[in-house]
């Protein structure tokens, strides 16, 4: 609600709107802007779906100072709105049927009129808005403290492909927290008290590990070939070093070695939306 009311009495703007009413608000309020020194008072009556919700608006309003804007994608309810207003002398402004009926001409298709669709595809988007921002808070290693927030844990050696594999995860939606193996070093603690049926351990052959990481060295500059990170025995002791713990970690083991990431982020997803679907059914 904003604005103050005016001193001779209610003046009023009711946004009805099947769903929250918020873009009308925000058109509302913007052309109010336009009237300096204004004292109206906005108010969203939100998820308008029925005549009997109509009618209860219309008798609260019919007394008061106040014009009503509405965003109903029913036109049935849309049109019941306007003739209830003018048997009360209540303007009715409606946004939404003008652009409904013109767009329809214009693709020659008939709208849904469903309520609630946008809302739907918006909290898909913030979905996976949150999801994105969980995997750069969580990419290689970071912020151990929250990883059993994450949906899917990747673990796997340096140039693994962990970064980019979360990344395309998160925005297909998922909360996706990468770690990186690391021969020698201790992993998170927090890690034994996820479920591990959320780990999934990243394998790579050595001849692939060893092409990535020495395009690493090149990008950073560094020019001896032989130094242990590309080095090629040092990579296969690596793998064998990492196979082993994954194994005797009971960890889900993936083969990323010159896969796209699509078919590795498929498995992963697969075989977590059937792990966790089957916990339910059984519970």
């Amino acid at each position: 609600m904003t604005h103050s009311l005016c001193s001779s009495g209610f003046q009023m703007i009711y946004i009805a709107s099947c769903g929250e009413g918020i873009n009308a608000f925000h058109l509302v309020e913007s052309t109010l802007i336009q009237f300096p020194n204004n004292r109206i008072t906005v108010v969203k009556v939100p998820h308008i779906r029925s005549e009997i919700q109509v009618d209860d608006l219309i008798d609260k309003v019919k007394d008061i100072e106040s014009l009503i804007v509405h965003t109903i994608v029913k036109s049935e309810l849309r049109q019941y709105l306007t003739r209830r207003g003018m048997e009360h002398k209540i303007v009715t402004i409606d946004l939404m049927g003008p652009v409904l009926s013109k767009i329809q001409a214009f693709l020659n298709q008939a709208p849904l009129e469903k309520p609630g669709l946008y809302r739907e595809s918006h909290q898909v988007d913030l979905k996976q808005v949150s999801a994105i921002d969980f995997a750069l808070a969580h990419d290689d290693g970071l912020n151990p403290e929250t990883l059993n927030e994450a949906e899917i844990i990747l673990l796997g050696l340096s140039r693994a492909g962990k970064t980019p594999l979360s990344m395309y995860m998160a925005v297909l939606g998922w909360k996706v927290a990468n770690v990186p193996f690391v021969p020698g070093v201790p992993l998170p603690a927090v890690l034994d008290s996820v479920d591990r049926r959320r780990i999934f351990a990243l394998n790579i052959n050595a001849k692939q590990l060893l092409a990535h990481r020495k395009l690493r060295q090149e990008s950073l500059g560094v020019s001896d070939m032989k130094a242990a990170y590309a080095s090629r025995k040092k990579i296969e002791e690596e793998i064998l070093t990492a196979h082993r713990y994954y194994i005797a970690k009971g960890y889900s083991i993936i083969d990323v070695s010159s896969k796209p990431i699509e078919t590795s982020a498929e498995e992963i997803v697969e075989m977590v939306t059937r792990r966790f679907r089957a916990a339910a059914h059984l519970g």
